[in-house]
This record gives C-alpha cells, structure tokens and sequence, in this order.
C-alpha cells in the first residue's frame, strides 16, 4: 500500500496557438490548486482494492460529490486538517478497507502488507490489529520507495497522466469548466480504470523484483546502478528500426481519388475501382485509393471524438452548476470514513 497525493485542477502541459508577438504563452488550467490524498493497495495477483480519498477540510461535504454515485460503490472517504494520513486515519483504512477487502478464505490464512516506514504505520495500535488479524508487516527502507514500492514502479505514473488526460478535456473545449471535487472524482475514476490494470499491476511487482522473487531486479534499476562504478546503469537500444512501417512507393494512380466524406462516397469509389480494367488496378492505384479511405476514417473517428468531448465538458459544466449549498456528511458514530449510504 501507499499514499499518492494529486491536485485536483492539476492538468498536462500542451501545445497552444498564440500570436507570434507574444514571447510565451501559457494553456489555462481548470481552476482548484487543492491537494487531494488517496492511498492505494494492490496486489502481486494484479488486483486492488478500493481507493480511500483524503480531502482537506474539518469534515467531507456532501455537495463534494457528483449526481451519479453508481461509479463509487465501496470507496471511502474521510478529510483531515492537512489532507494527509494521521494516525487515526492509518488505523481505520486497516480495519475498513484491508482487513474487510481480504478477508482470506480460512481463518489461519496469514496476510502480508508491504509498506513504508511512514509514523501512521508503525503505532501501537496498527501493528496491534495486524497481530489480531495474522498480517505481518514488511517496512521497505528508508528512501527506497522508488526502487522497491510496486505502485511507484508501475501504477502512480500512468495513473496520474491518465487523470491529467481527463483533467484536461474539461478544458479543452471551453476553459469556464471548474475542477471542483465532483469533476475531480470523476477524472480520477475513468484514470483508476486505465491504470490499475492487472497487466500494469503485476509489471509494478515485477519491475521491483518482489514477485517473482529476483535480487536481480532491484541492483539492476538505473537508480541503483547508475552509482556503482563500472555499472553500464540502463541498457542502450541499438538504433534501428522498432517494427515495420509503412512507406508508400511515390508513384502515378490511374484515377484522381479524393477523400470519402460520407458512405456514399465510399461505395462510389469502390464501384468504380471495381469497373477499372485489369491493367488499370495497378498497386499504386491501390495504394492511392486506400490512403484517401483511411484519411476520411480518420477524419470520421476525430469528429466523432470531438463530440464526445464536448459532450463530457458540457455535462462536467452542468454538474458544477448544480453544486447546492454546503451540507456536511453525517457520520456513524463508529466509523471516521465516509462511504456511498452516508452520502
């Protein structure tokens, strides 16, 4: 497990057109700079369980939240002072999210929880529960995080540019769009789904050589290596070719086809490359006919991604219209997190 913290208006830099007398130009970002915390936990299987979101604040507000809850079944909630882990927000995610997600299949089954050295970890009562339940404990050392911690290796990285790709095309059609907490949830919900893949997941324990068990993996990282004299630190690629690609041939097509903008067009073209004489269907003839058929696909394929877009952005728009005022979550007295009933 580990603590991963995003900006909720926090997008990717880009490409913007800007006059020419202008020296820099700088792409709009959707409004919130607040730090958002979530600790995550996977696997070596390449499962995770059910991220706990930790806002800023004295208490979670129920207008933080989008209209649709369906996405959000089983996550938690909670909001500390800082918008870090305490102590006591350590201790709960153990007993609400750890222990009830991996409940093993007989009671004698022991688990094992990798994890940092973080103070929240290493309390009386953390370690307590984790005796009561057979967990036992595996601290990683210190500064080794970005060697050693599965999800640094492999799933914050993707996680977090999938978020920003999302983050941004709220943006990218209207910049009036605020990324407020309920576009944030739901850019970091489409992001977790593209990232914590089982592929990506097992890579993460791979890389670091916890699982399959390899002292290889982790002397080898570039991290590591790159201070050991004599160490060749990463391995270069030779130069050369990474896979086939297409290069078509300059040459004279027998007819002058143009880019299909709707089927009609395409089964013209087609009936008439049909009528050719046989002498006529040369390659590149071919060739030309279906460079224009791919054009005008990928033309269909942006426009249809463009409204997709602009849709999302003006329903993001219209959820952040809809915001009411400020009512906080009432909370079961034996609990400090906040799940989808409460809300």
């Amino acid at each position: 497990m580990d603590e991963n913290g995003i900006m909720e208006g926090k997008g990717t830099n880009g490409l913007v057109l800007g006059s020419s007398e202008t020296q820099y130009i700088q792409r709009k970002h959707p409004g919130s700079r607040v730090w958002v915390s979530l600790i995550e936990c996977i696997s070596a299987d390449g499962q995770s369980l059910l991220p706990l979101v930790i806002y800023k604040g004295k208490a979670v507000q129920k207008q933080w939240f989008p209209l649709d809850l369906s996405g959000y079944a089983g996550w938690q909630f909670t909001a500390t002072d800082n918008g870090w882990t305490t102590d006591a927000t350590a201790l709960e995610w153990l007993e609400k999210v750890l222990i009830s997600q991996t409940a093993p299949r007989q009671a004698d089954e022991a688990r094992l929880l990798i994890l940092d050295g973080h103070h929240s970890h290493t309390t009386t009562d953390f370690m307590w529960q984790c005796i009561q339940h057979n967990i036992y404990l595996i601290f990683l050392p210190a500064h080794t995080s970005h060697v050693l911690q599965p999800l640094d290796q492999s799933v914050f990285r993707p996680l977090k540019a999938a978020y920003r790709k999302y983050l941004g095309y709220l943006n990218l059609w209207n910049d009036s769009t605020i990324a407020g907490k309920r576009n944030f949830l739901n850019c970091y919900r489409r992001a977790r789904k593209d990232a914590l893949t089982a592929q990506i997941i097992k890579s993460g324990w791979k890389h670091t050589g916890l699982w399959p068990i390899s002292l290889l993996r982790p002397l080898s990282n570039s991290f590591v290596s790159k201070d050991i004299p004599g160490s060749q630190g990463s391995s270069s690629q030779p130069a050369g070719s990474q896979g086939s690609s297409h290069q078509w041939e300059s040459a004279v097509s027998e007819v002058p086809w143009s880019t299909p903008r709707k089927s009609a067009d395409l089964q013209h073209q087609l009936q008439l490359f049909s009528q050719l004489r046989q002498e006529s269907q040369s390659i590149y003839t071919q060739r030309h006919l279906f460079r224009k058929i791919q054009k005008g696909q990928d033309n269909q394929v942006y426009r249809l991604a463009f409204v997709e877009h602009q849709n999302e952005e003006l329903q993001a728009h219209i959820n952040s219209q809809q915001q009411g005022r400020r009512k906080k979550v009432q909370l079961d007295p034996n609990t400090k997190f906040v799940s989808m009933g409460d809300i």
